[in-house]
This record gives C-alpha cells, sequence and structure tokens, in this order.
C-alpha cells in the first residue's frame, strides 16, 4: 500500500517535507517497500491518512534509495517511523527505551492515530518528548 503514500525520492526532498509544514506534523516512515513489516505499517498509515490529514502529513522514504539520513538517525530497523513538527524531531517515550522512534510495525489503526494526536498536542505546546497514550514496553507477552 506504501504506493498511496507520498514518496521523497532524495535527502533535499526530505529535508524540505520537514522544513516546510508549518502547521502540522510530519510523519516518515522510513524502510524498504518490499518488507513485509513495511507493507503492514504502510497500510495502516495509508488507512489512517484521510483521518490524521488535518494533524500530520504522512511520507514514505525507501532507505536504500536515500541513505543520506541512515546514520543520523541510525535507521537500521527494517522499519522505522519518525515524527517531526517545525524542523524539529520529536520524541514518543512508547515505553521501550527507545525514544527517538517507532521501530516496529504498529498494526493497530487507533493506537496509530492516538500517537499521532499525541505528538501533535504536544509539539504544538513545544515539547521535544512526549509520552504514549499506551505503554508498549509489554507488547510481547510472554
Amino acid at each position: 500500500m506504501s504506493y498511496l503514500l507520498t514518496h521523497l525520492p532524495n535527502g533535499w526532498a526530505i529535508d524540505q517535507a520537514i522544513v516546510t509544514e508549518e502547521d502540522r506534523i510530519v510523519v516518515i516512515r522510513f524502510g524498504h517497500d518490499y518488507n513485509p513489516e513495511c507493507m503492514k505499517q504502510d497500510d495502516v498509515l495509508a488507512s489512517i491518512a484521510e483521518k490524521v490529514k488535518n494533524m500530520a502529513v504522512i511520507y514514505v522514504v525507501d532507505i536504500t534509495e536515500v541513505p543520506d539520513l541512515n546514520s543520523m538517525y541510525e535507521l537500521y530497523d527494517d522499519c522505522t517511523t519518525m515524527f517531526f513538527y517545525r524542523n524539529k524531531h520529536i520524541m514518543v517515550d512508547l515505553g521501550t527505551g527507545n525514544n527517538n522512534k517507532i521501530n516496529w510495525a504498529l498494526t493497530n489503526k487507533q493506537d496509530m492515530i492516538d500517537i499521532i494526536e499525541t505528538v501533535y498536542r504536544g509539539a504544538r505546546k513545544g515539547k521535544g518528548l512526549v509520552n504514549s497514550p499506551r505503554d508498549f514496553s509489554t507488547k510481547y507477552k510472554y
């Protein structure tokens, strides 16, 4: 479903997407279009894009086509989702220890909508770190 989302083809396009958006947060999914985990994430992002269009704009970046940011943002996972607002990286405390990004596919649409809404509200207040509405530290139930 990544064909339904806007692809950013190079580093300059990514930078312009982050810098020029004034009112909404920028959600970028870094990964590969052919990766099954990214496909799940893309399905969720494409299905909620219309619902969150007033809060967020969603982009997709292939990390092999655009390797410029791989070391800067430590994009070593198969599927990574990051949030930006007014040229500032917004971190999300999901309870996993890594606040910089979501490095797994969120398959629940409502969870993703809630996270985007929380990031939007926190970023508008000037916060660089927001707390997730749900704790994901117990994602795997042993």
